[in-house]
């Protein structure tokens, strides 16, 4: 079919937000349609994604829940007069841009870039398009299927000589040894005692010289400045300190200066949004997008700190209104970063003019903070006048100075817009050299040296920029992924690893420690980059890798299961035949085991407080008929299994928990009654009856009758107490809109 001069010019991105927020600057020839993100991904079976001898080619699939998404677009594709491709700016982007192409069967579409959601932005890139970038694509595919081989890989092998249900990935592991190679130095740290001591001093007005002299008495903090080598020591300055007159011994007063940050990237947007905001790596980057689809900031993923020519013009004019000419230092930023490819320029406000914006208190927040870090990047420094004033009492030499160490602000330069990086500034008041201090309080207080300090989500994407390890686009992802796995937990805003996290970071380490290594896994981004870069071929890098991991992998199938994590402490005796004990891993993490386990059942807590042991029930096992059924408590309640586990895997729940788990219903489709039942996803609800009748239902039911389709109801949400168990019965979400 002919186009017409009638016909739209159809513009594809992947969020409803971004949509909304292009219309407002595009007329009426266009029309702007949104994929919901991706479209399509590799199949849960690693068998059926990826064709290794063909030359790693993944077999993509849609996305369930997006038939109808590529069904809509194909249709407005097919009556445009162009189809113009708008994802991000960066290889993410490229790739769904390339997906939305092949699977909507699009004919000769154009790719436009645009780093800023704003009109100027948005039209020059429609005046400017380009072909899909194949090498940006292929970098994104590789990366993917690097992560799906590696992943699978490892995690068959852990799941096989670990435990069932772990996981291993291409950069999430690197993370984690990280994260323990720290929590190997905390434990090994060997703290030592040492005394700090304080003084507190009201100065005297009249006993000073000159015009400087202090004209109301004012309260100074002194420290030692020698920490004292043992308590001995530490007494003879107390006595010294409280016998003796104290006076000034020395006034030191340097100039100083403070410089401006670089703007942000998107690895120091979320350190510093950690820091000051609290915010999660996740919850930053999640709350960036919205600005940036609200055409607020500039693309949020990126290593670059420059901003562009057009841009500056703009700043400076701001700072000079804002603050004044005096205040304005036009500054150029060289990105450090090797890597830098992903975008062009830093993350700043697309109108520097505004000063608050975003829809919710989030928004405003992290907003603000970019606008201040973008403005102070173009300011003077801050000018200070160190001082550190020193005491001692009238006997020289005694005891070693007491001092302290403040600022004074002389020129605040692009503290006046970073106001928060200011910090808080040690007051010292106006004193004079001799001038006599009257002692208020001196005293000791006893301290140990710390460990190195676990790290944050902020201290840790810094770490693995530092180390090369991912790109903008994966800190916030790598993160989620070592939390969500349950490898680490946290406590405040420091990151623990958890007792599956280490044992998984160690069989890593002692069985593959190349490929969770600094080098390799920062070679391998780089070699990511060099296929964007069209350097290097997409199967050459796979073939390379894939080929000999692969056999290291099968190496590997051979090596004992990890049933023992090491011997107890030998005070732990087991509490039934009082033999030795073993460390071992459950699902919900250490504990200490019998050494005879099956032949005895003993068990402690990881701490070695007893846990409540097995009681046998008096019965015999029904399946392998030698072993005695015994009862214990688990993480969802008591249950029986059978002595001789792992040999025999009979296991059934005790009588308490089966009176727990009735109901009370009837099973619609045979005599049986519905009861409560725990799969891998949670609670659900079936037939007594199981493998027999398969009826099944998510929620517990209520025992009444649907009056629409006579299914059974069963329990809601606040505000659906009771639903249909008929999915396409509308009693199922009375709030969901008929469809038509």
């Amino acid at each position: 079919m002919s186009k017409t001069k009638n016909q739209k010019k159809l513009i594809i991105v992947e969020s409803p937000t971004k949509s909304k927020t292009i219309s407002h600057f595009l007329g009426d020839e266009f029309l702007i349609e949104s994929s919901y993100g991706h479209i399509r991904n590799l199949p849960k079976s690693n068998k059926k994604a990826i064709d290794i001898k063909a030359g790693f080619i993944p077999h993509y699939e849609i996305t369930k829940g997006k038939e109808d998404v590529v069904s809509k677009i194909k249709s407005l594709a097919k009556n445009a007069s162009e189809v113009l491709l708008a994802t991000d700016p960066d290889r993410e982007g490229e790739s769904i841009a390339w997906h939305l192409k092949e699977t909507c069967g699009l004919k000769n579409p154009k790719r436009i870039v645009f780093h800023e959601i704003t009109e100027n932005a948005i039209k020059e890139a429609i005046n400017h398009p380009r072909e899909i970038d194949e090498n940006l694509r292929q970098a994104q595919e590789a990366r993917r299927v690097l992560d799906r081989l590696v992943g699978y890989d490892l995690s068959g092998l852990i799941w096989k000589k670990v435990r069932y249900g772990l996981s291993a990935g291409r950069v999430q592991s690197p993370a984690l040894r990280i994260i323990m190679e720290r929590e190997r130095e905390i434990r090994a740290f060997i703290p030592e005692n040492y005394w700090v001591l304080t003084g507190e001093f009201e100065t005297d007005p009249h006993s000073a010289k000159g015009s400087d002299v202090a004209s109301k008495k004012d309260k100074i903090i002194l420290t030692c400045d020698k920490e004292p080598a043992d308590e001995k020591e530490t007494n003879r300055i107390l006595e010294a300190g409280r016998a003796n007159p104290w006076h000034i011994a020395e006034i030191k007063q340097t100039e100083a200066k403070r410089s401006p940050r670089a703007p942000f990237t998107t690895s120091t947007l979320q350190q510093t949004a950690s820091s000051r905001l609290g915010f999660s790596p996740s919850r930053t980057m999640m709350v960036a997008q919205k600005l940036y689809e609200q055409g607020l900031i500039t693309y949020m993923r990126t290593d670059s700190v420059i901003i562009s020519k057009e841009a500056l013009p703009v700043i400076h004019q701001e700072i000079e209104k804002t603050f004044g000419k005096k205040y304005l230092e036009p500054r150029i930023y060289k990105t450090k970063s090797k890597s830098a490819q992903e975008a062009h320029e830093a993350i700043r406000p697309t109108n520097i003019g505004l000063k608050n914006a975003g829809a919710n208190e989030e928004q405003e927040r992290l907003y603000g903070l970019i606008w201040a870090r973008t403005i102070s990047s173009q300011m003077t420094d801050a000018k200070m006048l160190r001082t550190k004033v020193s005491a001692n009492i009238n006997k020289e030499g005694i005891i070693p100075n007491f001092s302290v160490v403040g600022s004074i602000t002389v020129f605040p330069g692009w503290l006046a817009a970073d106001t928060e990086a200011q910090g808080e500034e040690v007051q010292i008041p106006k004193l004079s050299k001799d001038e006599k201090l009257e002692l208020l309080n001196l005293e000791s207080q006893g301290k140990q040296t710390e460990p190195p300090g676990r790290y944050t989500e902020a201290g840790l994407v810094k770490e693995l920029e530092k180390r090369e390890i991912g790109r903008p686009s994966t800190y916030a992802y790598i993160i989620k992924t070592i939390n969500d796995r349950g490898y680490v937990t946290k406590d405040g805003k420091t990151l623990h690893p958890t007792d599956t996290g280490e044992v998984v970071s160690d069989f890593l380490e002692n069985n593959f420690p190349k490929y969770i290594s600094d080098s390799f896994t920062a070679e391998m981004e780089n070699e990511l980059d060099e296929i964007a870069e069209g350097k290097i071929k997409y199967e050459k890098v796979l073939k390379d890798f894939y080929g000999p991991f692969s056999k290291d992998v099968k190496s590997k199938d051979k090596i004992d299961k990890v049933t023992n994590l090491g011997d107890a402490d030998e005070k732990f005796k087991c509490p039934v035949c009082n033999g030795p004990m073993v460390i071992k891993l459950s699902k919900t993490g250490k504990f200490l085991s019998c050494a005879k386990f099956p032949e005895c059942v003993g068990a402690r807590k990881a701490d070695g407080s007893i846990m409540e042991g097995p009681k046998e029930t008096g019965e015999m096992c029904p399946e392998c008929l030698t072993g005695k059924l015994v009862e214990r408590e688990g993480r969802f309640g008591k249950f029986i299994f059978c002595s001789n586990y792992p040999k025999c895997k009979f296991i059934k729940r005790s009588a308490e928990e089966e009176a727990k788990a009735k109901t009370g219903v009837k099973c619609p489709k045979c005599e049986g009654e519905i009861v409560e039942r725990r799969g891998r996803f949670g609670p659900f609800f079936s037939c007594s009856n199981y493998p027999k009748c398969k009826f099944i239902i998510k929620s517990r039911p209520t025992g009444k009758i649907c009056d629409l389709c006579g299914s059974l109801m069963m329990q809601g949400t606040k505000t659906i107490p009771e639903r249909c168990s008929n999915k396409l019965c509308p009693n199922h979400n009375p709030h969901k809109k008929p469809v038509a």
